[in-house]
């Protein structure tokens, strides 16, 4: 159950932040850490639904935490980066709804 709540409570603060990258002028550090922000909570997605043998959930966090990975970082136009950043928050969102952990977690 409590990881149900912290799965939503990272993909909201994810999806708040994909939704503010779309306005003009921020500086170059918001973008970093957005990066930071949504690999680490698709990764987080990635390993909830492995352990919950969720795979093609594992999988599409594992994309998502690939493309946004802050270390080896894809050097993409804005144009692009705003459709990304459209489209991933988007697919997070429904992702609350749609992705649901057990009830009797196996995760631990």
């Amino acid at each position: 159950m409590i990881a149900n709540k912290n799965k939503n409570i990272a993909i909201v603060i994810s999806v708040i932040l994909l939704f503010l990258a779309m306005i003009e002028g921020l500086p170059y550090g918001f973008f970093t850490l957005l990066r930071l922000v949504v690999f680490g909570t698709t990764v987080y997605l990635s390993w909830l639904a492995y352990k919950s043998e969720k795979h093609t959930w594992t999988w599409i966090f594992g994309f998502i935490a690939l493309v946004f990975n802050p270390f080896i970082p894809l050097y993409l136009g804005r144009d692009l980066w705003m459709a990304i950043d459209l489209l991933v928050a988007i697919f997070l969102f429904i992702s609350i709804f749609a992705f649901k952990l057990p009830k009797e977690s196996k995760i631990k």
